[in-house]
């Protein structure tokens, strides 16, 4: 029971980080220790699950997907994401500031203990490394799409979504702004809960996680070291989106006699040193670094047992 609820609690974790553009819920689950049985229990939804499923053998279904675990994982996430997007609302309109560095604070912490987990070091894994935070970067630059709620532009968003929350370092909601759905999907519809939106976004992310996790899989064992440089430089990277000292830049446009507003970059400076605001932002940076440290030391020390 309390294994159980552990993993519930890791699940929130997930699902929280997934709420934030730039956070993503594998990078908890890679310092969580949970990462590879959450893929590999992904995996298992295979054709075997489903002769089990039709010939009514539950029992062995249920072994066969650790449906312990997963249900556990799943519930956590889904509480997680229903709570924390209503909080995250008000939080972001009136202490933007303070949420970013605590999330900068959590992923820079990350970067370290993600990175200690390569056995091996080698140009490749140096390389893989620069490529990923490359990739981050550059994604953190991409200028967003317009709002599309169309069914297959939301099966879509949901597939890439999925596989990047599963993804360390690549932020599921990151993509869902760049893709132009973010608020339609993670503001509006969880907290209307729009099921004209939710069902195809849950549709895609289904499928797309299918695939995606046995191409992850794969990729994990025969290149461990490698996959995790480059997933090192996806954590890295990220951190041009989570910098808190940046203003939106917000584009307005006419939507029949509506008048909207989407984020289409960021404009970055440095903090303001004579601000006390700041030195309570770089506080808060340290709370989410200790967190991170207080959590991956926990695990070590549990695993040592």
């Amino acid at each position: 029971m309390i294994e159980y609820l552990l993993n519930v609690l890791k699940g929130a974790l997930m699902g929280a980080a997934n709420v934030i553009p730039g956070v993503s819920g594998g990078t908890m689950a890679l310092l969580t220790g949970i990462f590879e049985k959450l893929i590999h229990a992904i995996k298992s939804f295979d054709l075997t699950a489903i002769k089990l499923a039709c010939s009514f053998k539950f029992k062995e279904l249920f072994e066969h997907i650790d449906i312990k675990f997963l249900s556990a994982i799943g519930i956590g996430v889904i509480a997680s994401i229903l709570t924390v997007a209503r909080i995250l609302e008000y939080l972001f309109e009136h202490q933007a500031l303070y949420v970013w560095a605590f999330f900068f604070g959590l992923i820079l912490a990350s970067v370290y203990f993600v990175g200690k987990k390569i056995t091996r070091k080698s140009g490749a894994v140096f390389l893989l490394f620069a490529l990923g935070t490359a990739i981050a970067v550059g994604i953190a630059f991409l200028e967003p799409a317009s709002q599309n709620d169309s069914l297959p532009y939301l099966l879509l968003c949901g597939a890439v979504a999925m596989c990047s929350m599963i993804l360390p370092g690549l932020s599921g909601s990151f993509v869902l702004l760049l893709m132009g759905n973010y608020e339609l999907v993670m503001i509006d519809a969880v907290n209307t809960f729009n099921l004209s939106v939710i069902i195809p976004m849950g549709i895609g992310s289904v499928l797309g996680l299918a695939i995606f996790a046995r191409l992850l899989s794969w990729v994990f064992k025969k290149y461990h070291d490698q996959t995790i440089a480059l997933l090192t430089g996806f954590i890295f990277g990220s951190l041009a989106i989570l910098s808190p000292w940046k203003e939106a830049i917000i584009k307005t446009f006419q939507d029949g006699e509506e008048i909207k507003e989407k984020v289409t970059g960021y404009t970055y400076a440095f903090p303001e040193f004579t601000d006390p605001g700041t030195w309570v932002a770089f506080g808060i940076m340290l709370a989410g670094m200790i967190i991170i440290a207080v959590v991956e030391i926990t695990a070590g020390k549990k695993a040592d047992d």
